[in-house]
């Protein structure tokens, strides 16, 4: 039997964007010939070298001041745990976070009427006007620190070191976002459940596999985001009585149809809820005829869930919205680009506005959520899932996330 499925959109605040795997440096000059890059085909404004008082490498404009000597970082966020605070995220390999950071957290022993984890993510690349004060290696377009494109932003609880990225398993999803190309993003996820499923100490994992590039054409040559985290927990009656929160699967799948996940559903459910977060990354060979453009990122899938082999929703992972994170903005202060997306501002107007493998540069990817009653049986079970394609070079980013109540 199959049943109906929801998607739980989670709160996106207006500057946002969502984020895609790397490219590889070799097809930087074939996508922009075909529009799809954003550093590619759009050179920034350059008026001159950095002032006197500029800042070594990775330095970055008031959003990275917390990294100076002596200053003290303003709180982002009122009440609540902030468990990060503008941490930089950087592609160097000697930084204290190489693309993840990971640090404690506490869901305390109390139940709670509402958990929410809070994030804001800054971009040293904008605005435009703290180029002035930013290092710029001579003869490269972009300050060092900026991180032009758009890329994965991942949020888990415990799991391996590493992430997805490294082969590492991320545990649990908590939220999966793009970043903006080269712009801040902020939004809140609903965690009760997982509060209240899963008390005590927790490891949370922040991931955005930034990268550089060295020549400073497409990029920074030294790309940064900086990261801050922040749990509200209210006190109180619990909203549901949560018997388990399980990880299924967390992983990037390159064949249409891979092996099936286990689920143990425990003794005394009475309900159960499986969410699921799929997005299309990477090349794109032989992908026509279901793509508008040359990666499986262009490509309109559909996936199949099924459950000891009875179908459990059908799911159509495709973005049609992402023209709604492109407000075209004049650019006046003598860096960056000349006209581009408020939303999006390192981005190719053309990039930012194109469907995608449900993702949209600049944005938070919700779940799917399913319902089925069938997932709320006891004993072990078989979840499949089947994909109509995958293109050759490509691949889907997965997770599934089960919650079982009494």
């Amino acid at each position: 039997m199959t049943s109906r499925f929801r998607a739980n959109l989670h709160t996106a605040i207006v500057r946002a964007s969502v984020s895609s795997p790397r490219l590889p440096t070799v097809a930087c000059s074939v996508f922009a010939t075909l529009g799809w890059l954003a550093g590619c085909d759009s050179k920034p404004i350059i008026t001159g070298a950095p002032s006197d008082g500029a800042s070594g490498a990775g330095a970055t404009s008031d959003a990275g001041a917390s990294g100076q000597a002596g200053a003290q970082p303003e709180p982002l966020f009122e009440g609540g745990i902030t468990v990060l605070q503008r941490a930089v995220l950087s592609s160097d390999a000697g930084a204290e976070f190489q693309q993840q950071a990971s640090v404690s957290v506490d869901f305390g022993h109390e139940p709670v009427a509402r958990g929410t984890l809070r994030i804001q993510l800054e971009s040293p690349c904008y605005p435009f006007e703290g180029w002035k004060t930013q290092r710029t290696t001579p003869g490269h377009f972009w300050p060092d620190a900026c991180d032009a494109f758009d890329r994965l932003f991942l949020i888990s609880l415990d799991g391996e070191d590493g992430g997805v990225e490294r082969g590492g398993t991320p545990g649990i999803e908590l939220a999966r976002a793009i970043t903006p190309f080269g712009g801040p993003l902020a939004f809140e996820v609903d965690v009760t459940d997982v509060v209240n499923g899963l008390p005590g100490e927790h490891t949370l994992r922040i991931e955005i596999p930034t990268y550089s590039d060295p020549e400073g054409k497409v990029s920074g040559s030294a790309g940064s985001w900086l990261v801050s985290a922040n749990v509200q927990l209210v006190p109180g009656p619990p909203p549901r009585d949560v018997l388990a929160v399980v990880p299924l699967a967390f992983s990037a799948q390159t064949v249409a149809t891979p092996e099936p996940f286990e689920l143990r559903v425990p003794e005394g459910a009475t309900s159960a809820r499986l969410e699921y977060r799929a997005t299309g990354h990477g090349q794109g060979v032989g992908a026509r005829p279901d793509c508008i453009g040359p990666a499986e990122e262009f490509c309109h899938r559909t996936h199949v869930l099924s459950l000891d082999g009875t179908e459990l929703g059908t799911l159509d992972p495709w973005r049609v919205d992402c023209d709604q994170l492109c407000t075209l903005t004049v650019n006046d202060s003598g860096n960056g680009i000349e006209q581009y997306c408020l939303e999006n501002p390192c981005g190719a107007i053309q990039s930012v506005r194109a469907p995608r493998a449900n993702w949209c540069p600049g944005s938070v990817t919700p779940p799917f959520v399913l319902e089925n009653q069938e997932l709320a049986e006891p004993g072990t079970h078989q979840l499949s899932l089947a994909m109509n394609r995958v293109a050759e070079g490509g691949s889907w980013l997965v997770s599934a996330t089960f919650f079982a109540f009494r």
